[in-house]
């Protein structure tokens, strides 16, 4: 029997009408439909703990966005937030700018564009996955110290941070295309562990996905 579940959600749609790679820029808020989104995710989670699930522990990133997403669910669950700078959006290069292929073309980026596959232009996919993996851990185990067998924590993040974290989790290659990340706004990514601490696999689920059509969705990074 799984002894602990992590559940890495992505916070909703942010309000960003110029379209530019927010990164880890302060004040970029929820939008409308973002906060739609947030509230949607607060009624998946209060209707598995009334079907029984054992959520016990509630982090969120330090960003603006991630918190806001946090707090319909902290008032729904009667849970308080934790901020944890370990899951915040990986660092970029382009932070503040409209990545499009103008941008791309100007000479003083070239040297961050050399390598693709680690990348060269923001924090290393494996430098973001280890430290989400260990707040994963950390709140694994804070969740047994509150709820026991079966307790369940939830971590709110950023896209790319939980992309690396399940293709590191799933022992898959860390380098891919941002295109084809399985992670939409206010997904579920969920670590699900034995009673060891072994993971034993990872599941993924869209409770607001009917909300996703005609979403924003410039990445963070």
């Amino acid at each position: 029997m799984p002894q602990a579940t992590v559940h890495l959600l992505r916070h909703g749609e942010v309000h960003n009408p110029d379209g530019i790679l927010y990164g880890r820029l302060p004040e970029f808020h929820l939008s409308e439909l973002g906060q739609q989104m947030a509230k949607t995710l607060a009624v998946h989670f209060s209707d598995r703990v009334a079907g029984g699930a054992n959520i016990v522990h509630l982090v969120a990133s330090p960003l603006t966005r991630a918190q806001e997403t946090a707090l319909p669910i902290s008032e729904a669950l009667n849970l308080e937030i934790h901020t944890e700078a370990r899951i915040i959006e990986a660092g970029n290069h382009f932070e503040g700018l409209r990545v499009n292929k103008a941008e791309l073309l100007k000479p003083r980026h070239w040297p961050h564009l050399r390598n693709p596959f680690t990348p060269s232009w923001g924090e290393p996919y494996k430098a973001q996955a280890a430290r989400v993996i260990a707040a994963v851990q950390d709140a694994r185990l804070r969740a047994i110290e509150l709820g026991g067998d079966q307790a369940e924590a939830i971590l709110v993040s950023h896209q790319l941070p939980i992309w690396s974290t399940r293709l590191s989790a799933e022992g898959k290659p860390l380098w891919h295309d941002p295109r084809k990340r399985e992670c939409t706004l206010t997904s579920i990514t969920s670590l699900v562990f034995d009673d060891d601490g072994t993971l034993l696999r990872v599941e993924y689920s869209e409770p607001a996905a009917a909300l996703l059509p005609g979403a924003s969705n410039t990445p963070g990074a």
